[in-house]
């Protein structure tokens, strides 16, 4: 390895990677989020939302679900396609090759399309940080760009560095670098989530850009400080506790829906068989109810929130061809 980045691994780094990971062993348990795909959803939600409002996306967290679930949502036509973009990079998120540099330029393309030009290319201008009229970040000259790039990809590749460490390092040099005419912001947490799911998957459901959003100042002066002071140990200790306070709050909602489970819940799963896929008119024979919307609301819909029901099509919840099949083990 020819390059490595200036920064030094501190004992709050380990003590913050290693609360991570014990919370990261509560969530692949039995409560864990593999049992939970509405939650999956809904972090999924939260992750373009968050992620694409930190780049001043005005596009509110209903008008984004209502876009991934296929409505017609009245908005601006860039935000839009902004979000569409970033449903098509997700939805192959497990797919993404996070140490390739040439992955890192496709999904910048899927991402940027029709956004800009050069979607999927590295920058040929000069290229900054701006508060107003006041340069926060002067990016390195266009023309250093594909070398400093690759020696990232070395670095990234060829260092013995734990993960979570390494991740950030990349998130922080990647937007230092700012390889792209825009995007960087998007792209920076996009891969190192990426980065951190190719060791463990369940990285793929967490929501961390929904943390930084809740914390954007302190993430821009973060990277401000870091630049400053000519490493990114500030940077890392923050996203580092970012990553903490997401899997903490994903950990405390995965117990509250693991153990919550009400009486209508109950005998909901009490009259299903495992494995069958049943119509909602059946369900409501087999509990000898009338009404749609009482089952839905205090029945069916807790089931399904909870992960003990799963929809046979849940990308379009109101499919007439929708079946309910009860998970193994629920009662």
């Amino acid at each position: 390895m020819a390059y490595k980045p200036p920064y030094t691994v501190t004992s709050k780094m380990i003590n913050i990677i290693s609360a991570i990971m014990k919370q990261i062993g509560r969530l692949t348990s039995n409560s864990g989020l593999d049992n939970k795909p509405q939650l999956r959803r809904t972090n999924k939600i939260n992750s373009i939302y968050s992620s694409l409002a930190i780049e001043n996306n005005a596009l509110t967290k209903n008008q984004v679900r209502d876009i991934i679930n296929g409505k017609l949502v009245i908005g601006p036509r860039r935000d839009i396609l902004e979000v569409q973009n970033a449903i098509k990079v997700y939805d192959n998120f497990l797919e993404i090759k996070p140490f390739t540099e040439s992955d890192l330029l496709k999904y910048h393309r899927i991402m940027m399309e029709s956004l800009v030009e050069d979607a999927g290319r590295y920058r040929l201008g000069q290229e900054g940080v701006f508060e107003g009229d006041k340069v926060i970040h002067l990016a390195p000259p266009a023309d250093r760009v594909p070398s400093l790039m690759s020696d990232l990809f070395d670095y990234l590749n060829n260092c013995e560095e734990n993960l979570f460490i390494k991740s950030s390092v990349f998130h922080y040099e990647f937007e230092f670098i700012h390889p792209f005419s825009d995007g960087n912001g998007r792209m920076g947490r996009l891969w190192q989530t990426c980065l951190l799911a190719s060791d463990e998957e369940i990285f793929s459901y967490l929501p961390i850009e929904s943390i930084i959003k809740e914390r954007q100042q302190q993430y821009y002066d973060s990277i401000a400080l870091s630049t400053t002071v000519g490493n990114s140990n500030i940077f890392i200790e923050f996203i580092l506790d970012s990553i903490l306070e997401t899997v903490n709050r994903i950990v405390e909602e995965a117990g509250k829906q693991g153990h919550y489970q009400s009486v209508q819940v109950k005998k909901l799963l009490q009259v299903m068989n495992e494995d069958y896929p049943y119509t909602l008119r059946e369900l409501l024979d087999l509990l000898e109810m009338k009404s749609r919307v009482s089952f839905k609301k205090n029945y069916l819909d807790p089931a399904i929130n909870t992960g003990l029901v799963q929809m046979t099509l849940p990308e379009t919840p109101s499919s007439r061809n929708q079946r309910y099949i009860k998970k193994q083990n629920n009662i």
